[in-house]
């Protein structure tokens, strides 16, 4: 049976978004794209912009699960404000459709993807085109990052291979080790 999963990178000027199919270990990229929000001037106005075209994606592609990534530090706290606030339009949408939103931290969503929280955006890209055998470099980061945030939420359903779903603490928490993730990834190791 197919899964759908949404995968949100929220931003106050541009958001990603992206569906990701997964039947039978089979992946499909359905949509993933950016919402553009820097001719909108007026921050109410970019909200409403999320909160409309997260809530048609829903509707069109009708996914099962969701999943948001989460803002956690920046330097200017205005900024972060306006970053939360964008995070809380797209989980309105979501909510709005009946359908919950999982929240991962980004560190949680390079994880899941590098086996390290503390990869480059590069090294996430990267990754994410062997696994999903997709061209993620044709994509901004914003799109990339989204699509990240869905493969992030598809292996802590407990269906990736990293076995998310059977840990049960907070996939932030968790403390691991390279052994315990060669274990978990063989076929991320390169023999030399």
């Amino acid at each position: 049976m197919a899964t759908k999963i949404l995968g949100i990178d929220p931003g106050s000027r541009a958001t990603g978004v992206a569906i990701l199919e997964e039947n039978n270990s089979q992946f499909s990229v359905l949509y993933c794209e950016v919402i553009r929000l820097d001719q909108t001037e007026n921050h109410t106005e970019r909200l409403q912009q999320i909160f409309e075209e997260v809530s048609a994606v829903i509707e069109k592609y009708k996914p099962d699960v969701c999943a948001v990534e989460t803002p956690v530090y920046g330097v200017d706290p205005l900024a972060m404000l306006k970053l939360g606030r964008a995070q809380a339009a797209a989980i309105l949408a979501i909510s709005n459709q009946n359908l919950h939103a999982a929240e991962y931290y980004p560190k949680a969503v390079k994880k899941a993807i590098t086996g390290n929280g503390n990869a480059s955006k590069k090294q996430v890209a990267f990754m994410l085109q062997k696994l999903l055998n997709f061209p993620v470099n044709d994509l901004s980061g914003d799109a990339t990052d989204a699509l990240a945030v869905a493969w992030c939420h598809f292996t802590h359903l407990g269906h990736g291979k990293s076995g998310g779903a059977s840990k049960k603490m907070h996939q932030n928490n968790r403390k691991s080790s390279w052994a315990a993730f060669i274990q978990d990834n063989p076929e991320r190791v390169k023999e030399h």
